[in-house]
């Protein structure tokens, strides 16, 4: 489900640029209390499956979402904290197919999530229960001409402030990288 915030939309536009953060989430309902009080809207409740695969270069991800069409996510981002930028392009299935080929993909990670959406102002916020790897937040704004990186850092690190009772330690990488290094 591609939601979008401040009327943005990022749906197959080659090279959308992106702000993220991600950190472990240590008290859910204090941060669910909190986004409320901050104003935020929680717009969904879903199950995710994203299955990773090896590519030459940056990321490729398939997402499965419980009643929404299957989205293919590729994205280039660098592994490091805390606020870090990626640029994206997302395709339907149909699109996917014309873009990589018909034939499979080779598999490098499995990662399945519930998600709980929400929009505060610009930002996306994502509060994830990961299977076998605990809870996380993302706090992720799109950049845009009418809202640059500078103004997207800047409302990213306030939400995390606002939201810093219920936080943990900010992770560098994805949940991938984080299912690699716990299966090694």
């Amino acid at each position: 489900m591609s939601v979008k915030a401040g009327g943005e939309t990022a749906d197959s536009r080659p090279g959308v640029e992106n702000l993220e953060l991600k950190a472990e989430l240590r008290d859910p309902d204090l941060a669910e209390g909190l986004l409320v009080r901050a104003g935020a809207l929680r717009v969904a409740r879903v199950a995710q499956s994203d299955t990773h695969y090896r590519v030459g270069d940056g990321r490729l991800i398939r997402r499965r979402t419980q009643d929404e069409p299957v989205e293919w996510i590729r994205y280039h981002r660098p592994v490091s904290a805390p606020i870090r930028p990626s640029r994206f392009t997302i395709y339907t299935d149909e699109e996917a197919r014309v873009r990589f080929g018909v034939r499979p993909l080779p598999v490098w990670m499995i990662v399945n999530k519930r998600r709980a959406m929400w929009v505060h102002d610009a930002l996306r916020v994502h509060l994830d229960e990961v299977v076998g790897l605990g809870r996380f937040i993302e706090i992720e704004a799109l950049v845009t001409a009418k809202r640059p990186a500078d103004v997207c850092r800047s409302a990213i690190g306030a939400l995390r402030d606002r939201l810093a009772p219920a936080l943990g330690e900010v992770l560098a990488g994805g949940y991938a990288d984080l299912a690699a290094r716990e299966a090694a």
